[in-house]
Parts: structure tokens; C-alpha cells; sequence
């Protein structure tokens, strides 16, 4: 049996979840209820893919939130790395540390991809928009790093 998990569809409930931000606090998807989400999966604060991702939603981040969006950022890194991942790129935006891939797998974020020619499972990088009452209304899997959030605000019709 393979290590993957089942994607999930626009259409759908998103799957709750409890989970440590960057200052290990819990937080919820349920205290964004009533919230336009963008949830993110990424493989590694710190790597340069990642960071160019992180990089673009900070540097989207008020056309994203005048639209009335928030974006959460997971990965299977701990807090204190998390953290550090902010204050490096001052990132204006909340990190979940997800250590264990359970919340990657309930999204379909986890599986096999290729890596450098060899088959290995890992994060897929994905992204998720999730409406007020809590239903994925856009789900987009094995996204690149570079260009994904502008390919993001023109699926949703945000302007810069």
C-alpha cells in the first residue's frame, strides 16, 4: 500500500483541522469561519521554491486580503522553524506546522510525485481556497513555486 492520500474537489467541505502556528499557538480552521481562506501546502520553510512562494504571497498579500482573503501557509516544519521562516522573509501572513502529514493527507497534499528522476512520496504542493461557509470552492494540485500566485489571483479576478 502506497503512502497517498485522496484529493479533494471544488464543491466539497474542507476538512477541519487543529493545528500549531509559528508562535505555537493552536489554531483552527474553524476560526475562519465567516472567512475566505487560502490554505497553501509547502515541502520546507527555508528551501528556495518555498521561499519564492512565500516571498509571492507576502508580496500579494494586501490585494489578497482586500479581497477579502486569508492565506495560511503548512508545512511539516516545527514552530520554532516556522518562526524563524517569517523573520527571515517577513512574512505577513500565519504558518501551521503540520509535523506528522495528517492534515496534508485529509487535503490530498501527500503522495508520490517525482523528485530529481526518482519516485518518492512527499508533500504535493497544493493550494486551496475555501469560501466563508467553509467549502473548497478552488483546488489546485502540484502548483509551481514561481508564478503560482499570480496564476492564483487571475483564477480568482483579484487585481494587483
Amino acid at each position: 500500500m502506497t503512502d497517498t492520500s485522496v484529493r479533494i474537489e471544488a464543491g466539497r467541505p474542507a476538512p477541519g483541522f487543529t493545528l500549531l502556528d509559528e508562535d505555537g499557538v493552536s489554531r483552527s480552521l474553524e476560526d475562519y469561519r465567516g472567512r475566505r481562506v487560502i490554505l497553501y501546502f509547502y515541502p520546507e520553510a527555508g528551501t528556495p521554491g518555498c521561499t519564492k512562494e512565500a516571498c509571492d504571497f507576502r508580496d500579494n498579500l494586501n490585494s489578497l486580503k482586500s479581497a477579502g482573503y486569508t492565506v495560511l501557509g503548512v508545512s511539516r516544519d516545527q514552530p520554532a522553524k516556522l518562526k524563524g521562516f517569517i523573520d527571515d522573509q517577513g512574512l505577513n501572513f500565519t504558518l501551521l506546522s503540520d509535523p506528522d502529514a495528517a492534515v496534508h493527507r485529509l487535503y490530498g497534499a501527500w503522495g508520490e510525485k517525482s523528485l530529481y528522476g526518482k519516485t518518492v512520496t512527499g508533500v504535493l504542493r497544493s493550494t486551496f481556497v475555501i469560501d466563508e461557509e467553509g467549502v473548497v470552492s478552488l483546488a489546485l494540485y502540484n502548483v509551481k513555486a514561481t508564478g503560482h500566485v499570480a496564476s492564483l489571483r487571475k483564477k480568482l479576478k483579484i487585481d494587483a
